[in-house]
């Protein structure tokens, strides 16, 4: 099956996390905060993830899956570098100064599957010449926020041990973190809406002259690990305290949209709690302007969502229009 974009909107449970934290104020640790309507058109201050910490996921996992299939990696991806190719000094070095920014783009995704699905601004001097070339992300992630109803942030004493007795506090005269230090760290419940849209058909593409540059046995390898990382990234919610908050995720549901055509495929945020059934009317209004462009499949639970998602994996086959 050809897809276009692929879309997931949906609500996640989850318990006593702390996944994505603001800084700290003395010994206090602060969840980050964001300030959402809801559907009586109120404000509330809810607890949310950045979709930077979700985004930091699955570029993660997408990192891990590329190492495993030997797909294509440039000298600073293979070491999970942030910095991507901008910090890749031969490939600068190998461009020569007259290269159109289309070609340096065109080897910039030959050379990277994470360069191609992440988005990158290659900024540096390619080729003895400064540059300024965008490309943008195939994936899009918005904020994970907690539904204001039902989501909640507390703070938990934590006191570290220390093996000879009650002594000093934070440190000793050399300012070591020896002392038996009291803290506050705070840990989130909830259920929380996930918006996600991944355009698919862009995977290999260069965005200059929209032509494709690798092939398509390449596209589609590099599609179906795409896939891949999204579906990780859920299953394993990687992000700040794991070692001893790793969250506890009780449930994952929503729809996943996919469009065989440009028509989008549909989204909408389970900060409205009728976003199900609004998704299923913009299908319907969809179809009216070109029938069966989008397909639905509906999870309740993330063993069915890892069902859904690992049935489009294997049926998943490259877009061939622009």
């Amino acid at each position: 099956m050809k897809i276009h974009s692929l879309a997931i909107s949906g609500l996640v449970t989850l318990n006593l996390h702390s996944l994505n934290n603001e800084g700290s104020e003395g010994n206090y640790l602060q969840t980050r905060q964001v300030q959402v309507v809801d559907e009586q058109g109120k404000l509330h201050a809810v607890n949310a993830i950045s979709g930077d910490m979700f985004k930091h996921i699955q570029a993660e996992h997408l990192f891990n899956l590329a190492v495993e299939k030997r797909l294509p990696l440039c000298g600073p991806c293979q070491r999970f570098d942030a910095n991507r190719i901008v910090a890749d000094v031969d490939f600068a070095g190998a461009i020569p100064k007259d290269t159109p920014d289309s070609v340096v783009l065109s080897e910039t995704i030959k050379k990277c599957v994470i360069d191609d699905a992440e988005g990158i601004l290659i900024t540096s001097e390619v080729g003895g010449k400064k540059r300024a070339i965008g490309r943008k992300s195939v994936l899009e992630f918005g904020w994970v926020i907690g539904r204001p109803d039902i989501t909640r942030t507390e703070s938990y004493f934590h006191v570290k041990f220390a093996p000879e007795g009650r002594g000093k506090g934070s440190g000793d005269e050399s300012g070591a973190n020896t002392g038996q230090n009291i803290f506050h760290r705070p840990a989130s419940s909830g259920q929380y809406a996930v918006v996600l849209n991944v355009d698919l058909y862009r995977l290999g593409r260069n965005d200059i002259n929209f032509e494709y540059v690798v092939t398509d046995d390449e596209r589609e390898k590099r599609i179906k690990t795409i896939l891949e990382s999204v579906l990780f990234a859920f299953l394993k919610p990687n992000g700040a305290h794991r070692n001893t908050q790793n969250p506890h995720v009780t449930n994952f549901e929503g729809i996943i949209s996919i469009s065989k055509s440009t028509v989008p495929a549909p989204i909408a945020s389970a900060l409205n709690s009728q976003y199900k059934e609004e998704i299923s009317a913009i299908k319907e209004a969809l179809d009216k302007l070109e029938p069966n462009a989008i397909i639905l499949y509906p999870f309740k639970s993330l063993g069915e969502f890892a069902k859904q998602m690992g049935s489009l994996i294997e049926e998943v086959k490259p877009y061939e229009g622009k």
